[in-house]
């Protein structure tokens, strides 16, 4: 079974799904940070001071009674809270991966299509045992 596991582990497509996967998460944490640190922050300043990681409505008010000055005041105090702007971070993160992919794909894609496959040249001695053939047909 450990032989059977060690090639499956070191055949290429595993090994190129896991460097993949570990590039996509780094990824991922840089277009989350560019979108926390420097997208957001213009955007909340254009709209009057707003911090997109900081809005949130109160479902249900914690031991101490709201308002709460942040998010992490509320759930301190153990209020629910509905964190729309941070999922409004998420879905710009997501945008951003999502069309980083799409730009990927749309170039490999091209690659693959931009090589037209020369014919193959066929063999002098295969061309003489076509007319050979042919004219033993005949």
């Amino acid at each position: 079974m450990f032989k059977e596991f060690k090639a499956f582990a070191v055949r290429g497509n595993v090994v190129d799904m896991a460097v993949g996967i570990i590039i996509g998460a780094a990824f991922g944490a840089i277009v989350k940070s560019l979108v926390d640190d420097v997208i957001m922050p213009p955007i909340g300043l254009l709209l009057g001071n707003v911090d997109f990681s900081e809005l949130f409505l109160v479902l249900k008010e914690g031991a101490t009674a709201a308002p709460y000055a942040t998010v992490a005041a509320a759930k301190e105090a153990g209020a629910v809270t509905l964190n729309y702007g941070l999922f409004v971070n998420a879905v710009v993160s997501f945008t951003i991966v999502a069309f980083a992919v799409f730009l990927l794909i749309r170039a490999i894609n091209r690659l693959k299509t931009a090589e037209p496959e020369a014919p193959a040249v066929t063999p002098e001695d295969i061309v003489l045992l076509r007319e050979i053939r042919d004219s033993l047909k005949k």
